[in-house]
């Protein structure tokens, strides 16, 4: 294989990589049937879980996103983090 092959292989691969890696956990990465796995690990630290999860599913259906953790990492899922309640509050767990 020539210098220029093996060169032009190498940034075909590390541009799929980059790809990847910016696409990962963003809008659009949580297909809508995984919502419900996705907002069970969000409201499992929560008393109120069944709350949590019909606003969870539903912020996830909008957004196709669930930041990761219990809480906060909202900033992994801006659309997540923008709904609002309409009193004006954060409407997603």
């Amino acid at each position: 294989m020539g210098k220029f092959q093996f060169y032009f292989l190498l940034v075909i691969v590390a541009s799929m990589a980059i790809i990847q890696l910016s696409s990962a956990g963003g809008e659009g990465s949580v297909p809508v049937e995984e919502c419900p796995s996705a907002c069970s690990v969000r409201c499992s630290a929560t008393h109120h879980r069944g709350n949590c999860m019909d606003v969870c599913q539903d912020c996830c259906g909008k957004c196709l996103c669930v930041p990761s953790g219990t809480v906060g990492n909202k900033d992994e899922c801006p659309c997540y983090r923008y709904l609002k309640t309409k009193y004006g509050t954060p409407k997603c767990p």
